[in-house]
């Protein structure tokens, strides 16, 4: 099913929304952008998704946030990812490696269970 989008695994969002920040400062239509634009739009956030989750973060420390004047002249809230984010990130991506890495060997996996009869 080429085009069709998929729902973002929980807990996922946090590893999107860094990711996107660690190539520089964009508002949160940016951050959306991005993450449209690299998955050739498997995932389309929603705001009602993203800017709680931007919210979060900020919360938490790991983005900040200023207002400035966007592309188009109009004022957005650009945030930028703090250096615990940075921490943050590294983290998140070391635990999305292992977690792929361990869906990958189950999608792959070509033998039954040993305790499965038949």
């Amino acid at each position: 099913m080429a085009g069709a989008r998929v729902s973002i695994l929980k807990g996922a969002m946090d590893l999107l929304i860094l990711k996107a920040l660690s190539w520089g400062p964009m508002h949160g239509y940016g951050v959306s952008h991005w993450i449209r634009q690299v998955t050739e739009d498997a995932f389309d956030i929603q705001e009602g998704v993203l800017y709680p989750a931007l919210h979060r973060l900020e919360e938490k420390g790991w983005i900040d946030s200023e207002w400035g004047v966007s592309e188009n002249n109009r004022q957005a809230k650009y945030y930028t990812l703090a250096p615990l984010g940075r921490k943050q990130l590294r983290h998140e991506l070391s635990t999305w490696a292992r977690f792929a890495e361990a869906v990958g060997k189950i999608v792959r996996a070509t033998e039954k269970p040993a305790w499965v009869e038949g």
